[in-house]
């Protein structure tokens, strides 16, 4: 098998397409393994559909799937247009949250986001002000004015409470900077793009920034995040690392 790596914002993905469809979980246990495989946030199979440009199977390192994750999109709408999987800049694909639309131009890519769910507008636990929201997979998100108030237990206390990522989210400036613990990574990760645009979504909200706003994860990476009409946007850059033959 061919496989290809991907670095959006600092999420990392293993990324090939296949005819079969059929359970990579054990593939990406084996393949995102940092010290024995190739090393990834996440393992990405595309596979055909007749609803759409492709469909992909998408499964955490841990071998657990997910329905969305917003970085992988921009990876993958890329990868689809550099591997001539679809025919123009343009495409629609099938995650587990819905039908995902993403833009590519050169070496960034916008994804349309699927419609976000808020489970929970405000409740307090563990000292903070937490809002629960499904942005392709749930969320927890607290705004704090210190990041570094972002603390590994906690966050897989609460992950594991509410079966959801959790997010840290400072807004200076009009500006967001993010950390993220996510599900099926067990961990902290440069990046997470749902996360990103659940923060965006919250900090919209409470009007403390405008419906356009750039966003940091910790890879310090910028990405722009846009709302209109109730649908979020989702911009910026993703990096072809290598590819590789396994």
């Amino acid at each position: 098998m061919t496989y290809t790596k991907y670095s959006a914002s600092g999420n990392d993905f293993i990324i090939c397409h296949s005819f079969v469809e059929k359970d990579y979980s054990t593939d990406a246990i084996r393949l995102c393994n940092r010290t024995e495989g190739i090393g990834a946030d996440g393992f990405v199979v595309l596979v055909p559909t007749n609803e759409a440009d492709f469909k992909w199977l998408f499964y955490n390192s841990d071998g657990s799937d997910a329905a969305m994750c917003g970085n992988a999109t921009r990876a993958c709408a890329h990868y689809a247009f550099t591997n001539g999987l679809i025919n123009s800049n343009e495409t629609k694909f099938l995650t587990g949250a819905g039908l995902i639309k993403s833009t590519i131009e050169n070496e960034i890519v916008e994804t349309q986001l699927t419609a976000p769910k808020v489970i929970n507008e405000e409740f307090i636990e563990e000292g903070f002000t937490w809002y629960l929201v499904d942005t392709g997979v749930p969320h927890l998100v607290t705004i704090v004015d210190d990041l570094n108030l972002y603390e590994h237990n906690l966050c897989a206390k609460m992950r594991y409470k509410h079966n959801a990522n959790v997010n840290f989210a400072k807004i200076e400036d009009g500006i967001i900077k993010v950390r993220t613990y996510e599900r099926g990574v067990e961990g902290e990760t440069l990046a997470c793009g749902t996360g990103m645009a659940a923060c965006f979504l919250r900090a919209n909200t409470l009007k403390l920034v405008n419906d356009t706003a750039f966003v940091y994860p910790k890879s310090n990476e910028q990405l722009t995040l846009s709302i209109k009409d109730g649908t979020i946007y989702f911009k910026g850059a993703v990096k072809k690392v290598f590819t590789t033959n396994i």
